[in-house]
């Protein structure tokens, strides 16, 4: 197989793994009620201070109707909290709550050990390589964006 045919089909078939290894790795048995969407949502709240529905639905590239109804289910089953904002009550605001960050910590540390174990036994040139073509490869993924 050519260099060409291998990275196709590692590019083609990688993007499904990532996605149903994600899946079984973060949805588990504590998790059970909330899909990876909604892990990306609350990693787009973030654990930092509280964050308004149009900035976290810029960050994920949805409107904010879209994020209200995911939001809405996120809040139902205790993940998000919703506040009025002390500034401005047209605001609202949302955060994690601790089974929310409880949550953002579990798919934080599959993140980690995804990362880690791609690192795991490349050399600092290695790293740089694949560094420059995996930014390459999300600068050509940005052109579609919109």
């Amino acid at each position: 197989m050519s260099h060409y045919e291998t990275i196709n089909d590692i590019l083609v078939n990688l993007f499904n793994e990532i996605w149903d290894i994600e899946e079984k790795a973060l949805i588990t048995e504590q998790f059970k009620d909330i899909s990876v969407n909604d892990m990306h949502i609350m990693e787009a709240i973030g654990i930092e201070k509280p964050k308004n529905m149009s900035s976290v639905a810029r960050l994920i590239d949805v409107t904010v109707g879209t994020l209200t109804i995911a939001i809405n289910n996120l809040v139902k089953k205790g993940y998000v909290m919703r506040v009025r904002s002390e500034e401005d009550r047209r605001v609202v605001l949302i955060s994690l709550s601790e089974k929310g960050k409880a949550a953002y910590e579990h798919h934080r540390r599959f993140h980690q050990k995804m990362v880690e174990a791609v690192l795991e036994d490349l050399n600092q040139e290695e790293t740089l390589v694949l560094t420059n073509a995996l930014k390459k490869l999300s600068s050509f993924f940005r052109q579609y964006e919109h």
